[in-house]
C-alpha cells in the first residue's frame, strides 16, 4: 500500500494534468510547468531514496502467499474478451506525454486526448457513438461493450469496480469544492485575517529558511483541521505570497512548497476524503501505511533543506538558483532595486 501510494503520488505531483499541481501555482503566482520543473530538486531526490528502500524491502521479504495468480487471470482474461488491444490504443497516452514534455497548454492537450480516444471507442472498441457521448457526461459502464464473447453478467466485480467511472458528472464534486476553496480563501484574504495571521508569523520568521518551515507547518496545519488539500495549498499560498516576494524569493519557490507540505500530508490524515480513499482501495488504514511512506516523509524535510544557501531556491530575477545574501536584501529593500540590480 504505501509503495502504491508513494508512486501515486509522484506521479500526481509531476502531472501538468494534475488538480494540485495546477493550483498551487495559481494560488503562489507562477506558472504551471516552472512549478513542475522546481519540484524536481524535492520530489526526486526523495523518490530515489524511496524506490531504494522498497527494492531492500522487497528482495528481503516473501509475499507468495498473499499474491493469487487466479485473480490476476481471471480478470487479464475477461479484459482481454472486452477490448481490442493494439498500439494505436496507446495514441491518447502519447499526446499527453508529449504535450507535457513540450509543455504544451493543459486544456486543449486533455481536449485532444479525449477526442482521440472517442474516436479509437467507436472504430476500434466498436462501442456506439451514444454510449462514447453518455461516458463523456456520466462515465464509463462495461454494459456499453457489446463484443462477441464478453456477457456483463458474468463480468468480475473486480472489473467493474475498475472500470465503472469517470465522466464530467463524476468531478463535480471536486470542481465544487475547488471553487469553494477560492471563495474562502478570497473571503479570508479580503476581511484581513491572513494579514493578522501572517505578521504574527512574519515577526518569528525572520530568515528564509524560518520562512520556508512557517510555510510547511501552515500547510499541514490547514490540512490537519480541514482534511481537503486544495485548502492546504489556497490558504497557505495566499497567506505567504507577498512574504516571498517581499524577500526577492521567485512564486515558484513558494508553490513547490505548498505542494511538497499540502498535497502529500493529506492521504495520511484518517478523516480526509484521500485518507479514506486511499484506506478502502488497498484495504489499509492510513496509520498502517503511513510508516512505508518514505517520499511522503521526505518531501516537507527536504523542501526545508532546500530553504539554506546552499540550497535550490530562485530568486524573483533572471538569477541561478541561489538565496540572496542578506546585505544584498537590506540594500534591495532600501533602494527599491530589484534582485538582478542588486546582484549587477
Amino acid at each position: 500500500a504505501g509503495a502504491c501510494i508513494a508512486g501515486s503520488y509522484f506521479g500526481d505531483k509531476m502531472s501538468p494534468l494534475s488538480d494540485t499541481t495546477n493550483l498551487a501555482p495559481i494560488a503562489a503566482g507562477s506558472t504551471l510547468y516552472e512549478h513542475i520543473g522546481h519540484m524536481f530538486y524535492t520530489t526526486v531526490p526523495a523518490t530515489i531514496v524511496s524506490l531504494v528502500v522498497y527494492a531492500i524491502v522487497g528482495m528481503n521479504a516473501d509475499v507468495s502467499a498473499d499474491i493469487t495468480s487466479d485473480t490476476v487471470t481471471t480478470l487479464l482474461s475477461q479484459l482481454s474478451s472486452m477490448y481490442s488491444w493494439n498500439l494505436l490504443i496507446i495514441i491518447p497516452v502519447v499526446i499527453v506525454l508529449g504535450g507535457s514534455l513540450l509543455q504544451k497548454p493543459t486544456i486543449p492537450v486533455m481536449l485532444l486526448s479525449t477526442f482521440v480516444a472517442g474516436l479509437e471507442s467507436v472504430f476500434i472498441q466498436h462501442v456506439a457513438l451514444g454510449d462514447v457521448l453518455k461516458a463523456t457526461v456520466n462515465g464509463f459502464d462495461v454494459s456499453m461493450i457489446h463484443r462477441a464473447g464478453f456477457d456483463t453478467e458474468t463480468c468480475s466485480e473486480a472489473v467493474t469496480k475498475l472500470l465503472n467511472r469517470g465522466g464530467m458528472n463524476g468531478i463535480m464534486s471536486t470542481t465544487l469544492l475547488v471553487f469553494c476553496a477560492f471563495c474562502f480563501a478570497g473571503i479570508m484574504s479580503r476581511a484581513g485575517c491572513l494579514d493578522v495571521v501572517l505578521q504574527k508569523i512574519l515577526s518569528v520568521a525572520k530568515s528564509t529558511g524560518a520562512l520556508i518551515t512557517a510555510t510547511v507547518a501552515a500547510c499541514i496545519t490547514m490540512a490537519l483541521t480541514t482534511g481537503n488539500s486544495y485548502l492546504a495549498i489556497l490558504i497557505p499560498g495566499e497567506m505567504f505570497r507577498d512574504a516571498y516576494k517581499e524577500r526577492g524569493l521567485a512564486a515558484k519557490n513558494l508553490s513547490r512548497t505548498l505542494e511538497d507540505a499540502g498535497t502529500v500530508v493529506v492521504p495520511l490524515i484518517p478523516w480526509s476524503a484521500a485518507g479514506a480513499y486511499m484506506a478502502s482501495t488497498p484495504g489499509v488504514e492510513p496509520l498502517d501505511y503511513l510508516p512505508s511512506l518514505e517520499n511522503r516523509h521526505l518531501y516537507p524535510f527536504h523542501g526545508q533543506s532546500c530553504a539554506t544557501p546552499a540550497g535550490f531556491l530562485q530568486s524573483s530575477g533572471a538569477l541561478p538558483d541561489l538565496v540572496l545574501p542578506s546585505s544584498m536584501m537590506r540594500r534591495k529593500r532600501r533602494t527599491k532595486y530589484d534582485v538582478q540590480s542588486a546582484f549587477d
